[in-house]
């Protein structure tokens, strides 16, 4: 390109006003992006300042999305220096993309930019580009897009020297702070990165999970609330002088030396700076089985036969379905009428549900009742389990066929449909009733489902569960129900078709360390919902309390190796030898 040009990135302006930076998809679409999320109601105008180096008339490209083609429900405007330009943004029946906003005079200096919203229903704008040059801006949003951001904001070509650690650790939920704290407290330095401005995953305020399973003095520790419904997780971390905190930063690389991790890299979604970090330990505690697509760490994926591990609620054939994505939400009865648009985009996916039962109450308090009314003519569905009728949070769950790394958005955003619709549908069905019915809140970060999960020495079983195997590398314990969820609703696809809550004995179990670490990426270990276990395993070991018993073993593992020079986590001495020698093919009870 020749010419002036600027790129004004959505998350580098200087005042929000209502929308919020939504930074989870970035990775597939190329930017964090302003999301202006009013549930109906528009939200207050996002405003920045730049410097314009050279008087002229600029050409204007704004990169947005539509997300209900045909409906257009996140519709905007941007607002040059007072002038309101020709296009209505994210309006164009199109995924993401640069569309044109025509032309603008810009006088050399300062202008201002602001971003109107004019729906409520979440609008979206990753960056305004402007240039005297009519040449359109890259589409794609792969590497090219990222060197050329880069290069109009003046940032690096690569990654700035983060530092060396005895141990990186990735995510930050429940298990990342436990591994975090646990290392510092060894007097390991560590460093912990976390792609939200939260610390505790699915516990966190954004989405507000109680941490299940066997928790613990740690634990508890972590998943405290202070006033507002925010962990105490940040603040235990700030008081550990060995760790270090990079908040809103995500992993997108990592540099591997034969089987061994070197370096990871990270991006931070406000300022786009990115930094590389060292050590001869890493932990995943993301849930996502990130080394999954930056190493050749084994992964696994989906539902495994019942034939493959003899597993009695193992499918008799394999398949790609995972536990889906939750989107929380939270009504309440105002004290006069509430009125709220019509959501015809909306309602194509809720069709004529109308049960708003299984909100989140308050930050650690899910599955409350919600409004409900009946369908005119509808009949109380024959032979439907009780517990189908209960109003479960976790009920609301949807892209178990997806694929939950490429296609997050597009399930977060059909479960927003389903809210609305069935919202909607409540208001239309009771309307003296529910008059005064409005949002109180409606989560934009989804409770993530179920991700892939790495492979390491031994592959946790449901047998094994069940049978209490006495494991000759048991590090820590778990509890818990096996906990299935299936799509196959045969009327919402937003709504489980069943779901399989197995007690069993109720009793804890025993986790070997073998599942802790990969089987053949030799310095990464991995705790929570993707260590290596099957499916019907891991729908137990899930449980946010149980991730943290596993981070607490990874951390004094990471510490053991520092302490005897040149060992890898599978070659620590366990009782009976390495662990690496207990292999799941020759291990006899």
């Amino acid at each position: 390109m020749t010419g002036s040009s600027l790129l004004v990135e959505a998350e580098s302006f200087t005042d929000y006003g209502g929308w919020v930076l939504d930074s989870q998809f970035d990775l597939v679409m190329g930017s964090p992006y302003l999301l202006a999320h009013g549930n109906g109601t528009p939200v207050a105008d996002a405003t920045t300042c730049i410097r314009v180096p050279a008087a002229g008339l600029y050409h204007v490209w704004v990169r947005a999305k539509d997300w209900v083609p045909g409906h257009h429900p996140g519709r905007f405007s941007v607002i040059v220096n007072g002038t309101v330009l020709d296009t209505t943004f994210g309006a164009n029946n199109r995924d993401w993309c640069w569309e044109s906003g025509g032309q603008v005079r810009l006088p050399r200096g300062q202008s201002t930019i602001v971003l109107r919203d004019l729906t409520g229903f979440c609008g979206r704008c990753d960056a305004i580009f402007l240039s005297t040059d009519a040449t359109p801006p890259p589409e794609a949003a792969g590497g090219g897009m990222q060197a050329w951001r880069r290069r109009l904001r003046g940032l690096p070509e690569a990654p700035v020297d983060g530092g060396d650690f005895d141990v990186v650790v990735v995510g930050g939920g429940i298990a990342g702070v436990a591994a975090t704290l646990t290392a510092a407290r060894l007097g390991e330095r560590v460093a912990l990165v976390q792609d939200r401005p939260y610390l505790g995953g699915n516990a966190s305020v954004e989405i507000g999970l109680s941490p299940r399973g066997t928790t613990g003095s740690l634990i508890k520790e972590i998943s405290a609330r202070g006033p507002g419904g925010d962990l105490r997780a940040l603040h235990l971390l700030e008081a550990e002088p060995r760790a270090t905190v990079l908040m809103e930063h995500k992993v997108y690389a990592a540099a591997t030396a034969g089987s061994r991790i070197v370096s990871v890299d990270a991006r931070h979604a406000r300022s786009g700076r990115e930094v590389r970090l060292r050590a001869p330990i890493f932990i995943d505690c993301s849930g996502q089985a990130i080394f999954g697509l930056y190493t050749a760490a084994e992964t696994l994926f989906g539902q495994e036969s019942r034939e493959e591990y003899g597993e009695p609620l193992a499918p008799a054939e394999r398949s790609a379905m995972h536990h889906g994505h939750t989107v929380f939400f939270r009504t309440r009865l105002a004290e006069s009428p509430v009125s709220f648009p019509p959501v015809p985009w909306a309602t194509e996916v809720a069709k004529d549900y109308s049960d708003l039962g299984g909100q989140l109450m308050e930050p650690g308090f899910e599955n409350g009742p919600g409004p409900r009314a009946t369908p005119p003519g509808r009949a109380v569905a024959p032979n439907v389990p009780r517990r189908m009728t209960l109003p479960l949070t976790h009920f609301w769950e949807y892209g178990q066929w997806l694929d939950p790394y490429v296609e997050g958005e597009r399930i977060r955003d059909h479960l927003f449909r389903a809210i609305y619709g069935t919202f909607a549908n409540v208001k239309a069905m009771e309307p003296e009733k529910f008059a005064n019915l409005k949002f109180d809140w409606v989560a934009f970060v989804p409770a993530q489902g179920e991700f892939r999960r790495y492979r390491g020495d031994h592959v946790l079983t449901e047998n094994d569960i069940r049978d209490h195997r006495v494991f000759s590398d048991a590090v820590v314990q778990n509890e818990g129900a096996f906990c299935l969820h299936y799509p196959g609703n045969e009327r919402y696809d937003f709504r489980l078709g069943h779901w399989d809550w197995d007690d069993r004995d109720g009793e804890p179990y025993d986790i070997p360390f073998r599942c802790l670490y990969s089987r053949n990426i030799t310095n990464l270990m991995m705790a929570g919902k993707h260590i290596s276990a099957t499916h019907v395993a891991s729908s137990n070991v899930k449980f946010m309390g149980n991730g943290g018993q596993h981070s607490i073993a990874t951390a004094a593992a990471a510490y053991l190796c520092k302490k005897i020079p040149s060992v890898a986590p599978g070659d620590l001495p366990t009782p009976h030898g390495r662990a690496s020698e207990c292999s799941q093919d020759n291990y006899r009870e």
